[in-house]
């Protein structure tokens, strides 16, 4: 895991629950997507965390809880009581790692990068893979819509629309990227499921809750 380091990370209170909850997930066998904290119900840290196979369980939340819980409470990151909240990517996930970018390749993806670039610093459009520059790794981006066309006075359709010419970013100034829930995501997310995973029932296997899911998790409370 060292080895596919995050390069979105946070800043502030949220940076300080980072570098606690990582190493417990990473010692669990889990990656550390994300962590913030929000005014939601009082006071909530999430942590949002993943299998580097893609799969996850409610069990695997649970553990991960279990085993952050007293952690947060020796470091006493947060004074008050709060609510934990361990949760998966789910489909329209954060990008936050070098792979991300390219394993979502041919996704939508909206992005905001943290410095000024051609005079703007949110995109949008679909990811285009890395290439290396002299200036460091880049990420593309084909500015990409969806619009609607008409098929008949009452019914239309939408189709991904290009809206102008590929750009190459920096990789390393992105400040916030996630991909944009699609019929299509949802249908690659599937496929990649059952590629890595081709015993996977969820017919059968209760409690599997796979990132084509929406994002499942588990809340316990922090005094």
């Amino acid at each position: 895991m060292a080895d596919d380091p995050r390069i979105v990370t946070e800043t502030g209170l949220d940076a300080r629950i980072a570098s606690i909850a990582e190493p417990v997930i990473q010692d669990l066998g889990y990656r550390l997507v994300r962590a913030r904290v929000s005014a939601q119900s009082g006071l909530t840290v999430q942590i949002m965390a993943e299998r580097p196979s893609g799969l996850m369980t409610i069990a695997d939340c649970e553990a991960i809880s279990k085993a952050l819980s007293p952690e947060l409470d020796v470091h006493d990151p947060i004074s008050g009581a709060y609510h934990l909240e361990v949760s998966t990517a789910g489909v329209d996930r954060p990008l936050v790692r070098r792979s991300d970018f390219e394993r979502w390749a041919g996704h939508l993806a909206k992005v905001e990068m943290a410095v000024t670039i051609n005079g703007q610093r949110r995109f949008r459009g679909q990811l285009l893979g890395l290439r290396d520059a002299d200036s460091g790794t880049e990420f593309g981006l084909r500015p990409m819509e969806k619009r609607g066309r008409k098929t008949n006075a009452k019914s239309s359709e939408k189709s991904l629309v290009e809206t102008g010419a590929d750009i190459w970013l920096p990789l390393a100034d992105v400040a916030d990227a996630n991909l944009i829930l699609t019929d299509e995501l949802i249908d690659a997310a599937r496929t990649l499921l059952k590629a890595e995973h081709p015993d996977f029932d969820p017919a059968v296997d209760d409690g599997i809750v796979p990132e084509i899911d929406a994002e499942t998790e588990i809340e316990t409370d922090q005094d």
